[in-house]
């Protein structure tokens, strides 16, 4: 089962030191998802070899352009590749209006047709689901209205203990309904429980992206018990001031989140570009939530 998250752009709003503007490529078991789309991420995709092809879904956090402006250059690029599959992007009031103003202008008649999907950002609700994830939006705190990402496995099937398919003569026909929760009736007429022949699913698993916020303690409920958050962190504690004028947070701040919504794994990002040595962010957050990991451009991050 594969469910992880790579990061193509870990930086703030000014490029630096070799980081790129925020973009992350989730995959779950083959299927791509985009979680924001600043400049360059279409290279940043081909340098650390992840496939356009794989990827059906677009998540747009907000209208600041260090989080899409790599959107028309991606969408120009399926085109001239002749994609024919939907595009589906998923973002506040108005992006829509940019990407299609932009193709006017530009005079562009795309080969596939692109599906926007409207996120209200002042309500969480469930904006995406197939037969084995959901995402939710997450209401943020920033200059502009703002939404986060909750990517949450749905619960698997029970497990059969091979022993017990032996032990009853179980058919292949009825282990379906045995993993779905059922009882086995066998040959005798005797009832075996379904809790004698298989075990619990594994726990689902969840990854929380909140992109650019404040500290906004209202995203606790909805984040509890995450496996990993990814929360920006784009000030030290020391540039608290700035982070309070820009609606942005500091280490401590994400820090704080992760550890009263007691989640697995804190990756924080969005690194100010005053910032060229990392460690400090790292080790600041680290005095309050210890499980706390850097953002670093082509890593994967197994949820």
């Amino acid at each position: 089962m594969q469910f992880e998250v790579t990061i193509l752009g870990c930086s703030g709003a000014i490029p630096a030191y070799d980081r790129h503007p925020t973009s992350h490529f989730l995959n779950y078991n083959g299927h791509g998802f985009l979680i924001d789309c600043g400049e360059g991420t279409q290279m940043q995709m081909a340098k650390h070899n992840i496939r356009r092809a794989k990827l059906d879904h677009v998540f747009i956090s907000h209208l600041h352009g260090d989080h899409f402006f790599g959107l028309m250059g991606l969408i120009s690029s399926f085109n001239l590749n002749y994609r024919e599959a939907p595009l589906h992007i998923y973002g506040n009031e108005g992006i829509e209006e940019i990407v299609r103003a932009h193709f006017k202008h530009a005079q562009t008649v795309l080969r596939y047709p692109i599906e926007f999907h409207v996120v209200h950002p002042d309500k969480a609700a469930i904006i995406f689901e197939n037969s084995f994830l959901t995402v939710e939006s997450i209401p943020l705190a920033h200059r502009i209205p703002t939404t986060g990402f909750l990517f949450r496995e749905k619960e698997g099937l029970r497990k059969i203990l091979p022993e017990k398919i032996q032990q009853y003569q179980i058919p292949v026909g009825e282990i379906a309904k045995i993993k779905g929760g059922e009882d086995f009736i066998d040959g005798n007429g005797n009832r075996i429980l379904n809790t004698e022949l298989t075990l619990p699913p594994s726990k689902p698993k969840s990854y929380a992206f909140c992109s650019d916020t404040c500290y906004h303690e209202p995203i606790l409920d909805q984040i509890k018990d995450v496996t990993v958050l990814y929360h920006e962190a784009t000030f030290a504690t020391e540039h608290a001031f700035r982070a309070k004028e820009t609606f942005h947070s500091t280490t401590i701040e994400a820090a704080t989140i992760a550890q009263k919504a007691n989640v697995g794994t804190l990756i924080i990002g969005h690194y100010s570009a005053r910032y060229d040595n990392l460690e400090i962010l790292k080790e600041e957050c680290q005095t309050v939530f210890p499980n706390t990991l850097l953002a670093i451009e082509g890593t994967v991050y197994p949820i």
